[in-house]
């Protein structure tokens, strides 16, 4: 399926323009498909992904999508071409939206923190980390990165969907992956205003266990104290139930006549509307 430019012929139909970042074109299904190869550990010199590679090349110059530049970055990452990895991520970096110490990406301004800007920023966060050598700055970067991230995760792990999910998982595997450490723990207090207090303590023995506990006093203020030189990832959760409302919203319309219909002809008919 491979056209003799290097591009991969795109088939069927995008029902959902979520799915590829709403992008329906050759660039993107060429860059899902030669990132897939380079994943799978097969090399630049085979002819398949570097005729791939050709072709995306040819596109980075009239490049406008942030999903597209995103994904593309990724690919020449996992290839190791590192002039056109350094040209795409500056790109981005001029295109991150930046606040609270995070960093994340969206295609747009009404889809903010929407799955598609969790894919977007998830991809952005595996090329960062696919690189031969990070440097701590490079760790600093993914760190905002992933703090956007994480702040995104809903209460069972999940993001919005099945898709953004997929790839912010994988980018946060990766992360993990960079900064574990064998040594170390800390030690997560939870403290409400009432005094009530927890400790979570995290080791080598548990620190893949989940931990969890339900806040006594509710609604109430708390804080949140971690000493130790392990890092943890902390997650608060409210559940809350709407009432149904009682009152009746439903519209009802009255509607009467008015009028003289006593004359043979010229006389007038009025319809009146009550809400």
């Amino acid at each position: 399926m491979q056209r003799t430019d290097g591009c991969f012929i795109r088939q069927g139909r995008l029902f959902n323009n979520r799915m590829k970042g709403g992008v329906n074109d050759d660039v993107t299904i060429t860059a899902y498909i030669t990132a897939s190869f380079l994943e799978l550990g097969i090399t630049v010199q085979d002819p398949v992904v570097n005729k791939g590679l050709l072709c995306l090349k040819s596109s980075i110059s009239h490049l406008t999508n942030t999903y597209t530049t995103a994904l593309l970055a990724y690919t020449f990452s996992l290839a190791g071409e590192n002039d056109t990895r350094e040209h795409l991520l500056k790109e981005l970096d001029s295109l991150a939206i930046i606040g609270d110490g995070r960093l994340h990406w969206s295609q747009s301004a009404s889809d903010d923190s929407g799955a598609l800007s969790v894919e977007i920023s998830s991809y952005v966060l595996l090329a960062v980390l696919t690189a031969g050598q990070l440097s701590t700055a490079d760790l600093g970067y993914a760190n905002r990165i992933v703090s956007w991230l994480v702040k995104q995760q809903n209460p069972y792990g999940g993001f919005s969907s099945t898709q953004d999910t997929v790839v912010a998982l994988q980018a946060l595997a990766l992360y993990s992956t960079k900064v574990f450490s064998s040594e170390g723990s800390s030690t997560v207090t939870v403290k409400s205003a009432d005094g009530h207090s927890h400790n979570f303590d995290v080791n080598q023995n548990n620190k893949l266990l989940y931990q969890e506990r339900s806040l006594q006093d509710v609604p109430g203020k708390y804080s949140i104290e971690v000493k130790g030189s392990s890092c943890v990832s902390v997650q608060t959760a409210l559940f809350y139930n709407v009432p149904t409302p009682t009152h009746t919203s439903t519209l009802s319309i009255t509607a009467t006549t008015d009028g003289n219909c006593t004359k043979s002809f010229g006389h007038t008919l009025a319809i009146n509307f009550t809400v």
